[in-house]
């Protein structure tokens, strides 16, 4: 049986598409005892309001045809944002060589948040060049989250 993430990215993956955008991401989840289920878009030069708005019609009537939830949830639909988190492995080919901050589940040299450059991607395992010498290598089991950073 197919995640209600990926029934979602079936149906508006091609909305995304017919409105110049790019479905960055699917989430359906448990906040302060409400489901919500979040569509993050991305496209060249940045996604606004009305691109938002255009793909939420279209998907919202979708979403009521197929009808794949069965429980009351909110829905949303915003841009992937430019600190956005990195989670398949094209996330990480696309952005190699750009800001991250890597946070992990436990303290790693008494800390749990690096900064850094994102120099590899190898099975999961992320590489964070810190300009200190080698890189620091993160295996997928430490890492609770891997997003852009923007430097000012």
């Amino acid at each position: 049986m197919k995640k209600i993430t990926e029934i979602v990215r079936e149906l508006a993956q091609p909305v995304a598409e017919e409105n110049g955008c790019e479905l960055w991401d699917v989430e359906y989840v448990r906040e302060a005892g409400q489901w919500y289920l979040r569509l993050y878009l991305d496209k060249e030069g940045g996604v606004n309001i009305l691109d938002c708005e255009a793909v939420s019609r279209k998907v919202s009537d979708l979403l009521d045809e197929a009808d794949p939830i069965e429980s009351s949830y909110m829905f949303e639909v915003s841009s992937a944002g430019a600190e956005r988190a990195l989670k398949r492995p094209g996330d990480f080919e696309r952005f190699m060589g750009s800001a991250v901050l890597v946070k992990t589940y436990k303290p790693k040299d008494g800390r749990k948040e690096f900064a850094g450059t994102l120099a590899g991607y190898e099975d999961g395992a992320v590489l964070l060049d810190m300009g200190t010498g080698e890189p620091l290598r993160f295996e997928k089991s430490e890492i609770a989250l891997v997003r852009l950073r923007v430097e000012f």
